[in-house]
């Protein structure tokens, strides 16, 4: 955000201030969820009511403080954060003395929530509509004493502070509400919301006659609907609050459609009634998250290509008479399965294969295939070869046989620029017997919770058990600036060196990367994979060991 624009924008408390003290009509709509906030503020309101009742009746509880004052702050939060409009609280009595209403009001600036009503009833209070004659007031030094705590204690000189006085819903009549009103607004009160339980509006119209405070009034009209606003107006009343009619169209379409839904079974019973999936994708913003995956996350779609060499029978026996070793099952799936599903969790979505024995039996659904026909005789050097084209930009290669965990991906993915390969450094650990393995020897430091600038000196058969760091475990990411290089690379094999580019292997060309200078950044890793190379190494995985 342009930070000369936000210094601009009022604050959310200099915004409902504003509107309170302006002649103009002010509609406090009622909200009570995230969703609601902001689809009261699509639908053109300048500002919004959270109604006790409304957010207790989401909860499925009654309105009765029945939810903490914590609840009420956690459904607020979502509201702020889903909309940009002011919030007026409906605060009840405070949630205790003044004492609560200080900490209150601390919270609520702190989740810009703009202002709170409070109204002067006891403690736990009861819904203004439910016996209301019977309900017994706060004294009035009492309550005058909670606005006077509310206002000391508020940080930012706009947050609004509205008192209500339940004088007419008591039956106390207009004097007593005149003289509570009154000491609420020498109190320092910012707004009177004066409440009536009436079918007409008489009680308000009478107290408009005799109030000559400059404070602004608030009135909820849920009672007295059919009065016209303008008749307001012209009392002096420019301030009025929807306070329960979006909870109740909630109700009152969940109750027609999932009645329908339970007596149909059908859903297209409702269909063209609500709205589609989409529309809900669009309240949540999710095209946004979209764009922000593309600023933020290492491996965007479309950026990062993944390419696993799959061309070889393997040492499987009758097991692979019909089928490459990477299609053989483990838990389920082909073995190649595994390496689809780990890069696409990692956003790589664009995924090539390169196949040569048996490969009309690899044909999974949405995967890029280039062919090795030559598999017998040749290497995976020039497997690589075969799908030169095929690296673009920042592009993972995989070893067909091996299974790894996703933490190890995602690191070599976010590894940096240029030339990474993942070492396993507990290699000697394991004590594996593999009679050709593709050691590693590394130099620097690599530390997982510190600086990490570790790089390869040598892979392969040039490097003995006794020297060797580590083991390469087939991953070797390149990234976008090294992918023309690599490329001329095997090209240059291919016009000089055509038998070392038939019979080579990746290790050797990691060897000629770094005689030409180029660094290969070596991410230690400790387990967590495996290397499938023949039938018991197969067996061992399927068994856990």
């Amino acid at each position: 955000m342009d930070s000369r624009k936000a210094e601009s924008t009022p604050s959310r408390a200099r915004q409902l201030k504003d509107l309170l003290q302006s002649k103009d009509v002010t509609v406090l709509m009622e909200a009570h969820n995230g969703l609601s906030a902001k689809l009261a503020e699509e639908a053109g309101f300048s500002a919004l009511w959270g109604s006790g009742l409304a957010i207790s009746a989401a909860l499925g509880v009654r309105d009765a403080n029945e939810a903490s004052w914590t609840d009420v702050l956690q459904v607020l939060e979502f509201m702020a954060d889903a909309s940009s409009l002011p919030i007026l609280l409906d605060g009840d009595t405070g949630y205790g003395n003044f004492n609560n209403v200080r900490r209150l009001v601390r919270k609520l600036e702190q989740r810009q929530v703009a202002g709170v009503c409070l109204e002067d009833k006891l403690f736990p209070k009861t819904n203004s509509f439910i016996d209301g004659e019977k309900q017994v007031l706060a004294q009035v030094d009492e309550f005058a004493g909670k606005i006077r705590a509310a206002k000391d204690t508020q940080a930012d000189s706009d947050f609004v502070v509205v008192a209500r006085t339940e004088a007419f819903i008591a039956g106390w009549g207009l004097e007593e509400a005149l003289l509570r009103a009154t000491a609420y607004a020498e109190a320092g009160a910012d707004c009177i919301l004066v409440h009536s339980k009436r079918k007409d509006s008489q009680d308000i119209m009478s107290f408009m006659e005799h109030w000559t405070y400059a404070t602004p009034v608030v009135i909820v009209p849920t009672k007295y609907p059919t009065e016209p606003i303008a008749s307001f107006m012209e009392a002096g009343i420019s301030n009025f609050i929807f306070a329960n009619q979006a909870i109740r169209s909630v109700i009152t379409t969940l109750q027609t459609n999932l009645g329908k839904l339970a007596k149909t079974r059908d859903l297209m019973a409702v269909e063209h009634d609500i709205a589609t999936v989409d529309e809900i994708f669009r309240l949540q913003d999710v095209q946004e998250l979209k764009r922000s995956e593309k600023l933020y996350l290492p491996t965007p779609e479309g950026d990062v290509r993944g390419l696993i060499l799959a061309a070889t029978q393997g040492d499987f026996g009758e097991l692979v008479q019909d089928k490459p070793k990477a299609m053989l099952f483990l838990h389920g799936k082909p073995i190649i399965s595994w390496h689809v599903e780990a890069f696409r969790r990692q956003g790589v979505k664009k995924i090539g294969v390169v196949r040569g024995f048996k490969k009309e039996a690899v044909k999974l659904a949405g995967l890029d295939y280039f062919d090795n026909d030559e598999f017998a005789d040749t290497g995976e050097l020039f497997s690589l070869y075969q799908a030169r084209d095929y690296l673009q930009g920042d592009t993972i290669i995989a070893y067909g046989d091996i299974i790894f965990d996703d933490f190890i991906l995602q690191r070599l993915l976010t590894h940096g620029e240029g030339i990474s390969i993942a070492v396993d450094a507990a290699w000697k650990m394991r004590k594996r017997t593999d009679p050709v393995r593709d050691l590693v020897v590394t130099e620097g430091l690599d530390d997982p919770i510190g600086e990490t600038h570790c790089t390869l000196v040598k892979a392969g058969s040039a490097v003995s058990a006794e020297e060797a760091s580590g083991e390469w475990i087939g991953l070797l990411r390149l990234g976008a600036d090294k992918i023309e290089m690599v490329r001329g690379l095997l090209e240059k094999l291919a016009q000089e060196e055509p038998e070392v580019l038939r019979k080579g292997d990746l290790p050797q060309l990691l060897n000629r990367l770094v005689d030409a200078g180029e660094e290969v950044g070596a991410l230690h890793i400790y387990g967590h994979w495996r290397d499938l190379d023949d039938q018991k190494d197969l067996l061992a995985a399927r068994a856990g060991r």
